[in-house]
C-alpha cells in the first residue's frame, strides 16, 4: 500500500511539472526547485510575511520596500492608497511605516496558505474577522517586541516592523508558494512604451522604463520613490490589474467606506516589462489559488525575474496610461 501511494505521489509531482507554466493549479509547478515562486529567482524555501505598508506623503520613503518580492498597490479611503508588500525571499531588518488592514487584504492573501500578516490593527468591526481568516495575525498588541518607534517620525506614520522577529511568532507560517506568476522570455509582440501612469481619485503611480537598470522607476505622486537609503525604487515587471472595486461593509472613523477590491474572478490586464506594454488577461476562480495571467490569446504571460509591482484599477481604466 505504502509503494502504491508513493507511486500516486510521484505520478503527480511529474504531472505538476509537466503542466509548469501552464496552470497554477499544481502548487508545486511554479518555478525550477530553488527559486523564488514569486520572482523566478533563486532563493530558499521560507515562510511568508505580509506587511501593510503607509503611503501618504508623510510616510515616505518607505524602508524595505526594496527587498519585497511582491508589492501590491490597494485604494483606501479618500482615494489615496495603501502598499501591501509580500517577502520571503529577503527579509530586511526593518519595515515600514507599517498601517492599518483592511477587508481586502483578507480574500488576497488566501493564495499564500497561511501567512504571518503585520498591521497596525483594524477598525473593530473588522478584527474578529482578522483573527478568524487563515492567517497569522500579527498587530503590535499580540507581537510588541517586533515593533518599534521612530522618533524622527510623527505618528501614526513612525511604526515599523522587524520582520524576522514577527515571523519567530508565527513558526507555523506557510512557505512560498506557487500563486499562478510565470517567469521566461518576454512573449511576442507588445508596444513600446516608456512610461505608464495608474490613478486613483487622490493617488498616482508612475512606472517609468530604464534601460540602465532593466526596470520600471516608481514614482508616487509625482515625486520619485525611493529606498530610505536614497536609491531609487525599480521593479522589473508591473502588472495593472482591472478589478472591481466597491465599497466594503466598513467604514473609517470618519465614516468614510473603506473600498473593498476584488481579487478573484477575472478582467483585463496590462503588463509592463522590457520596455513594452503587453495587454492581457487575469483569471483566479477562487481566493485559494492563484492568478494566471495570459495573453489575449491565452498563453502564459511570462514575468521578468525580480520584484513584481501588481497595482489594482478599476477594469475601465487598465486601457489608459501608457505613455
Amino acid at each position: 500500500m505504502r509503494t502504491k501511494k508513493r507511486t500516486v505521489r510521484a505520478g503527480a509531482a511529474l504531472l505538476c511539472a509537466l503542466l509548469a507554466g501552464v496552470s497554477s493549479g499544481c502548487q508545486q509547478g511554479g518555478t525550477p526547485d530553488g527559486r523564488s515562486p514569486f520572482t523566478g529567482k533563486a532563493a530558499r524555501a521560507a515562510p511568508v510575511i505580509a506587511v501593510k505598508i503607509d503611503n501618504v506623503r508623510a510616510a515616505r520613503p518607505q524602508t524595505g520596500l526594496d527587498a519585497a518580492d511582491i508589492v501590491y498597490v490597494e485604494r483606501v479611503e479618500s482615494g489615496l492608497s495603501r502598499l501591501l508588500a509580500v517577502y520571503s525571499s529577503r527579509l530586511p531588518s526593518a519595515v515600514g511605516p507599517v498601517r492599518s488592514a483592511r477587508e481586502s487584504d483578507l480574500e488576497l492573501l488566501r493564495q499564500f496558505g497561511r501567512p504571518a500578516f503585520a498591521y497596525s490593527g483594524t477598525q473593530a468591526k473588522l478584527e474578529p474577522v482578522v483573527e478568524a481568516a487563515p492567517l497569522y495575525p500579527q498587530p503590535p498588541g499580540r507581537t510588541g517586541e517586533a515593533y518599534f518607534r521612530d522618533r524622527d517620525r510623527s505618528a501614526p506614520h513612525n511604526l515599523y516592523l522587524r520582520p524576522e522577529r514577527a515571523l519567530k511568532a508565527a513558526p507555523g507560517a506557510s512557505t512560498a508558494r506557487d500563486i499562478g506568476f510565470r517567469f521566461g522570455a518576454a512573449p511576442s509582440g507588445g508596444r513600446a512604451t516608456s512610461s505608464y501612469t495608474a490613478r486613483y481619485p487622490a493617488a498616482r503611480f508612475s512606472f517609468d522604463w530604464s534601460a540602465e537598470r532593466r526596470g520600471w522607476l516608481v514614482s508616487m505622486d509625482g515625486t520619485p520613490a525611493k529606498t530610505a537609503s536614497g536609491q531609487r525604487l525599480a521593479a522589473p515587471t508591473v502588472v495593472v490589474q482591472g478589478v472591481r472595486i466597491r465599497p466594503s461593509r466598513y467604514h473609517d472613523r470618519w465614516g468614510a467606506p473603506s473600498p473593498y477590491t476584488e481579487t478573484t474572478g477575472s478582467g483585463p490586464a496590462r503588463v509592463l516589462r522590457d520596455g513594452k506594454a503587453y495587454e492581457a488577461r487575469w483569471s483566479r476562480p477562487s481566493a485559494d489559488g492563484g492568478t494566471d495571467v495570459t495573453t489575449a490569446s491565452g498563453v502564459p504571460l511570462k514575468f521578468a525575474s525580480g520584484q513584481v509591482w501588481v497595482v489594482y484599477v478599476p477594469e475601465e481604466a487598465v486601457g489608459g496610461g501608457a505613455g
